[in-house]
């Protein structure tokens, strides 16, 4: 009968030298491997996963501290009290930052500066290895701080220094997405009806939706509707807007509540949705866009993704290769009947 020399059979924790000398590697490379650190072959990676799995081991986060001198977790500031943007954008973070086998402290700021930095200080003192900062607008926003001792990546809001690393979303992108369906799908008289003229975003999309369509050899008709983010805005708009151009076939709106309001604006009017006027928004929310009347084809700007490619960029820092500057997310289109 052989004699079981498991750490489990002895009755103590089973520890990362056991795991290396089950998969017959060195103790370094059984570390690399479970921390995804290091240039290792995925062979030997997956052969040190599968002895940890056997041996049913835990890494021990305290020892990992004060070995790497890291506390593995990260700090999440979002400016978005209602979570339409944090959420999916966290989601995307959480999936990154979980096979770095990282945590996140989620703060919201409630876009008040000051109790931004009080967020700011406590993170710190929880000594985190770095910060997400989360908007809910694309306009660029100040920096956090100055010679912070962490890195610091800007998901969707970027930072208005230049140097900073700054992931945001494809904005003109999401405008030609939206033009190229509705001039595809047989639309020439095609209106954009959008947000405060105040938000960049809704800038952005206008200015964009007018190169597209010259792109296309069309005009827009009229000019860009500018309102607030809202269905009732939507609703006037739409009502408006066949007022002063009843040939109107196409409609790229800023995002799905106005479109929604604009679908409601046009069915009231007697419009036959999509046969006389195609109907396109921006963000994908399934709670508006599925329930509009018809369910709204919508640019998806990939927020799950921006947050995902964030944390990647924040754990890249932690390693000591920080990559500043912008990284631009493309959207996808989603497209169902509007």
């Amino acid at each position: 009968m052989t004699e079981d020399l498991s750490p489990q059979a002895a009755g103590r924790r089973v520890g990362i030298a056991d795991v290396a000398a089950r998969a017959g590697v060195s103790l370094g490379t059984a570390s690399k491997a479970l921390n995804g650190r290091g240039n290792l072959r995925e062979e030997t990676r997956a052969r040190v996963r599968a002895a940890a799995e056997e041996l049913g081991f835990a890494p021990n986060t305290n020892a990992r501290s004060l070995l790497s001198g890291r506390t593995f977790t990260v700090g999440i500031i979002t400016t978005d009290s209602y979570g339409r943007f944090s959420i999916p954008v966290m989601r995307g973070a959480e999936d990154s930052l979980a096979a770095g086998e990282m945590i996140a402290f989620l703060c919201d700021s409630r876009d008040d500066p000051i109790r931004e930095q009080h967020h700011l200080r406590k993170l710190l003192e929880r000594r985190v290895d770095g910060i997400i900062v989360a908007g809910r607008r694309t306009d660029e926003r100040r920096p956090l701080g100055r010679d912070l001792p962490v890195p610091v990546v800007y998901a969707l809001a970027p930072s208005s220094d230049p140097d900073d690393c700054n992931v945001v979303s494809d904005e003109r992108g999401a405008a030609r997405l939206a033009v190229d369906h509705l001039v595809k799908t047989g639309r020439r008289r095609i209106a954009h009806i959008t947000g405060p003229h105040s938000h960049a975003s809704a800038r952005e999309r206008a200015d964009a939706t007018i190169e597209a369509l010259a792109g296309h050899g069309l005009r827009l008709v009229g000019e860009p509707y500018f309102g607030s983010w809202t269905e009732a805005w939507g609703r006037f708009a739409a009502a408006q807007l066949l007022r002063a151009h009843p040939d109107v076939d196409g409609v790229f709106c800023g995002n799905d509540v106005v479109a929604r309001g604009v679908t409601d604006g046009l069915r009231e009017a007697g419009v036959s949705l999509p046969m006389q006027v195609g109907v396109v928004g921006v963000d994908n929310w399934a709670l508006v866009a599925e329930a509009a009347r018809p369910p709204l084809t919508t640019v998806d700007l990939g927020l799950e993704e921006i947050g995902r490619r964030a944390a990647e960029l924040l754990i890249a820092a932690i390693d000591g290769h920080p990559q500043p500057g912008r990284h631009v997310v493309a959207g996808h289109l989603v497209v169902r009947e509007s």
